[in-house]
């Protein structure tokens, strides 16, 4: 996903830290807008999306010449379409924005979640050309043509959300309409993104650290955390460098290596697209994880750390009807009583020990049954308030937790924020030896 440069890009999370000399820094999916290069010609004229149960939709083609193709999903923010677009967690998918006006605010430097975009398509009922705001620095068609995907307008956005809310995600095509008779054949042999290791296609290729030396407040060095990247949005990483000393590593990386090489103190998973249960990079990170709690590290993951830590508890995963993607997703805290509202983005879930498989696709699929990696009890935190999904684990007797949803959610809700704060506690906690 990313290489490390030192001064290339306008993404340094550990830029400006107290204590640190020199921080690396990283492109941003938006620096090739302001990078001066000619963007290629983008697509135009009319086009057709089909889907693989049968379904025909035409609009307009915008963004790069190509053809889009994967699960067509949809997800309901009204703003941060590009903290969307730029989200590794949609690689392998052809992404559909509820909200009817994309665009409106323009692309931003610094606003990105990664240094591309990771949807293999766009559809929207509206790509505005004219953003209004005195920072936008380009169009989202011209992202989009920056990066070789391309997108399709004037189409019927709430037909899509309808029909896939209503018999869950499916394989789609979209692209000229001259093209009708390829698309289908191109659509006949499409196979799920989620056979593919997508968590290799979106992860860092080599450990780095954000913020060596980082300082807190009373100039006392910052726990070092290891960070394992799945598909890690960059507002993960400037949330854990307020906290942390953190070192960014591969997802394969061996616990051994982070415990007796990089010498961290505590562990994080990240987010992360496709299957959990996939035979790839996800399955070594899990592995990570299981030996990291029988080490008694405090570990926390989000969202498809999640989901590992679910499937190295003994719990199974399982594709959703349709996911949860978007930023008002209510979330309920089964200790406390209370309700967040949370930001997410997710087509698997973990399994309810109890009440089993809740909101499942009607294809069926799911993890194997498995053992439990680590020994440690796990008990559900938090859960959905609409379809009682699993939202987060906590492991009894173990300074470790996970959450499905992102408590780092830009531009919000930020109800979740402080889960970050809880998570310095407990390593703090750890550190003293009060766990």
């Amino acid at each position: 996903m990313s290489e490390v440069n030192f001064g290339s890009g306008s993404f340094s999370p550990g830029q400006n830290r107290r204590g640190v000399a020199q921080a690396p820094s990283f492109f941003d999916a938006a620096d090739r807008l302001s990078s001066g290069e000619e963007l290629p010609q983008g697509a135009r004229g009319d086009g057709v999306l089909l889907t693989a149960d049968g379904g025909r939709y035409t609009g307009t083609l915008f963004g790069a010449r190509a053809h889009g193709e994967g699960e067509l999903v949809f997800t309901t923010g009204m703003m941060g379409y590009q903290e969307s677009l730029t989200d590794p967690s949609f690689a392998g998918q052809v992404l559909t924005f509820t909200y009817p006006l994309i665009g409106n605010y323009g692309v931003h430097n610094g606003a990105s979640e990664s240094n591309s975009v990771w949807p293999r398509g766009v559809v929207v009922r509206h790509a505005m050309s004219q953003p209004d705001h005195r920072f936008s620095i380009g169009t989202v068609d011209e992202l989009l043509r920056s990066h070789g995907v391309p997108g399709i307008e004037n189409i019927d956005t709430r037909a899509i959300t309808r029909r896939v809310r209503e018999l869950g995600t499916v394989l789609c095509v979209f692209g000229p309409v001259e093209d009708e008779a390829l698309l289908k054949a191109k659509l006949k042999n499409l196979t799920s993104p989620e056979l593919e290791d997508l968590v290799d296609d979106v992860s860092i290729n080599e450990a780095v650290i954000l913020n060596p030396g980082a300082l807190d407040d009373l100039n006392r060095p910052l726990p070092r955390l290891g960070a394992l990247d799945c598909g890690i949005k960059y507002n993960i990483l400037r949330n854990l460098c307020e906290h942390f000393e953190v070192v960014w590593c591969p997802p394969e990386t061996p616990f051994s290596v982070l415990r007796d090489e990089y010498q961290i103190d505590a562990l994080f998973c990240s987010n992360g697209p496709g299957d959990p249960a996939h035979p790839g990079k996800a399955t070594q990170a899990r592995a990570t994880l299981a030996k990291a709690v029988r080490d008694r590290m405090p570990v926390m993951g989000i969202c498809l750390g999640h989901q590992l830590m679910g499937l190295a508890s003994g719990l199974q995963t399982y594709k959703m009807r349709y996911g949860h993607r978007g930023a008002n997703q209510p979330v309920v805290d089964l200790v406390t009583g209370s309700v967040s509202i949370t930001s997410q983005n997710h087509g698997f879930a973990v399994a309810d020990p109890d009440a089993g498989m809740l909101a499942a696709h009607p294809s069926g699929a799911c993890s194997p049954p498995g053992e439990n990696m680590h020994g440690a009890e796990v008990q559900v935190r938090y859960v959905n308030a609409n379809d009682r999904t699993v939202e987060g684990l906590d492991l009894v007797g173990h300074p470790s937790f996970t959450v499905q949803f992102h408590p780092e959610a830009c531009p919000g809700p930020h109800d979740a924020a402080p889960l970050f704060g809880r998570f310095r506690s407990i390593v703090d906690e750890h550190l003293g030896g009060a766990v």
